[in-house]
């Protein structure tokens, strides 16, 4: 954790596997704090869009390497809101896996929440960060999870989700996301469902909120 200037807002990282829960820490954060204090930014939204592909090719592209996303835009964008700018967060379509025209505009407040499975894997995103969080949730139970988020919301086949999980998502994790565990802060076991990590995480955001 970097020296915290107490008149900046506070940046805060929460990384972890696919499915690990990182979505629920963000949203137990979001209900503890108030979505009014908080710029929320999802890395997923920065997937780079391939226009030039077809469908199939896009399908094939491995979605959990460091370099399918923009991760530079996404260190310029926290610059503004840390400079008191709005920015136009993008708006990504996984049923179609291209960003759209629409973007969703992002206010400052006095906490950035980043979240994303790749985020402690870029120095200079990292070195943004006030908080770094880790959720960690076992293998089985991630794969679960993204199976029924996958078919019941991405509109995946059984035998597509598996594939890519064998193929991309697994060796991404073992390559990327696991070793970038080691520049966290704080070690979540189990997410969002951590009810003692969790008040921890919120008093300690809690105290490093500026006086009302």
């Amino acid at each position: 954790m970097h020296q915290h200037d107490p008149k900046s807002p506070i940046v805060f990282g929460v990384a972890g596997g696919t499915a690990s829960g990182k979505t629920t820490v963000a949203r137990a954060i979001l209900d503890a704090v108030g979505a009014s204090q908080i710029a929320y930014m999802p890395h997923d939204a920065y997937y780079r869009d391939q226009p030039d592909l077809t469908p199939e090719e896009r399908r094939q592209l491995n979605y959990d390497h460091p370099n399918s996303l923009e991760t530079k835009l996404m260190v310029k964008h926290i610059k503004q809101l840390l400079n008191g700018k709005a920015i136009p967060l993008p708006v990504y379509d996984f049923t179609t896996d291209r960003r759209t025209d629409e973007t969703v505009l992002v206010e400052p407040a006095p906490i950035i929440l980043v979240d994303g499975i790749l985020i402690f894997t870029k120095r200079r995103l990292r070195e943004l960060m006030d908080i770094k969080v880790y959720v960690d949730t076992d293998a089985d139970v991630r794969f679960i999870r993204r199976l029924q988020r996958d078919i019941g919301e991405r509109g995946r086949s059984l035998q597509s989700v598996v594939t890519q999980y064998l193929e991309t998502v697994r060796p991404m994790h073992i390559k990327f996301v696991e070793p970038s565990k080691r520049f966290a802060d704080v070690i979540i076991p189990n997410g969002g469902l951590n009810k003692v990590a969790m008040e921890m995480v919120v008093s300690q955001l809690r105290a490093l909120l500026p006086a009302p």
